[in-house]
């Protein structure tokens, strides 16, 4: 069977090398003209997208690829820093978890699946018909059994398959830059705090500079294109005006980087992913939210899934779509639950919120780490979300039980 992937990020050369495994015939087709390699920002692999990553024999490269990132200074108006150890925080959080650079991440995932699909860069769908043809805004029209968007929050398949889909903002904004790292930052983040904004940089292993991160949250909505980055750039140094320690130079070399991304902190809600022979994965069609969710270890969670279900059930999507939408539910309902609450606690909205985020720091550099772990272990659909889900094997490999799914795919709100 033929099946087309829109998106050659993360979800979609996830799921080209297994439905490659599984038999099919994988096209990816990319907007970007090229791999993006200018490394992105750092995203979380917690338990299960680990060991999917090891399944796919690239485990070791994706260790060696983690951004070393291993201590975090917390700087507010007037008071003195406090240090975090983000390890006891991570222990807690996940008993296998790896920071890696977004595009090195694509990248290893791309050169594993390369051999054995078909990629396009430089081209993308523009219309898809109920018999399967596909028109591409450069290339001449192609005929394939399945189409599965991979293609992120503002996917293009899915626009053109469901119309516009509501987004539900969650109340906060985040913005990454490349910029020079003027602090020689070697394995340590430092962020400054106010009521509404959280500014920070970072520098990781095998990055030549470093990263701006900000995240805040004005009190609407705000209104832009998601691809005006100049007006993306005007609303980032409005929404930090004044703020003191190291966050007028970031904005300043924020406003010359050429690497920089800017997007709302949203959730897409919709009922189901699937229209006809058509599926979405990853971002597409479930982000629980950029920077709050675990968007990347669900993302490949369900390229696993999709590509499981599909080779179980003989390619016929009729099945394999609601089997794999059942599959993972839960997981997306917990992710976005979890989301949620962390875009609240991430940026503190007062000035007793900055003080409680410095105390939590301190309580966690204090607590012995095997307590600390005990006690988050205690909350399976909190912050041990990730490392409660289970994957079925179905590559063939023992050791693994099913997701435990609730509910139906039509129930997903």
């Amino acid at each position: 069977m033929r099946v087309l992937i829109s998106g050659a990020s993360v979800a979609g050369p996830v799921l080209a090398y297994w439905l490659a495994r599984h038999g099919f015939s994988v096209t990816v087709v990319e907007r970007a003209p090229t791999l993006r390699k200018t490394g992105g920002h750092a995203v979380d692999l917690f338990r299960p997208a680990m060991d999917i990553a090891e399944r796919m024999g690239v485990l070791e490269r994706v260790q060696e690829a983690e951004t070393g990132t291993r201590h975090l200074t917390y700087h507010r108006a007037g008071r003195r820093p406090v240090e975090l150890e983000i390890g006891r925080l991570v222990s807690a959080v996940s008993d296998r978890h790896v920071e890696i650079m977004r595009d090195d991440l694509s990248e290893i995932f791309y050169e594993r699946s390369r051999e054995d699909a078909e990629y396009v860069f430089g081209d993308s769908v523009t219309a898809i018909s109920d018999d399967g043809e596909v028109s591409f805004e450069r290339g001449r029209p192609r005929r394939f059994d399945l189409v599965v968007g991979a293609d992120g929050l503002h996917s293009n398949v899915r626009r053109l398959t469901f119309g516009a889909a509501e987004e539900h903002w969650i109340g906060a904004y985040l913005a990454v830059a490349s910029v020079p790292n003027h602090l020689g930052l070697d394995g340590r983040m430092e962020v400054a705090a106010g009521p509404g904004r959280i500014a920070g940089i970072y520098g990781a292993a095998r990055l030549p500079d470093a990263r701006a991160l900000f995240l805040f949250r004005p009190p609407a909505r705000l209104d832009y294109h998601h691809r005006d980055v100049p007006a993306q750039k005007r609303l980032l140094r409005e929404a930090f005006a004044g703020m003191g320690w190291e966050v007028p130079r970031l904005l300043d070399e924020a406003g010359r980087a050429r690497a920089f991304y800017f997007d709302s902190v949203t959730q897409l809600r919709l009922d189901t992913w699937s229209r006809g022979r058509v599926t979405l994965v990853g971002d597409a069609g479930y982000c629980p939210g950029p920077a709050v969710g675990g968007s990347t270890s669900l993302a490949v969670v369900g390229a696993y899934v999709l590509a499981g279900e599909l080779a179980a059930h003989g390619g016929d999507h009729t099945r394999a779509y609601p089997a794999y939408e059942h599959e993972i539910s839960d997981y997306v309902r917990r992710s976005r639950a979890f989301a949620v609450a962390a875009a609240k606690r991430l940026v503190p909205a007062t000035n007793l919120d900055v003080w409680a985020l410095a105390q939590g720091a301190r309580l966690v550099n204090r607590l012995p780490k095997a307590l600390t772990r005990r006690l988050a272990k205690l909350n399976t659909g909190g912050l041990r979300l990730h490392d409660s889900v289970t994957l079925k094997p179905y590559d063939g490999q023992s050791g693994s039980s099913t997701v435990k799914p609730t509910g139906s795919p039509q129930r997903l709100r």
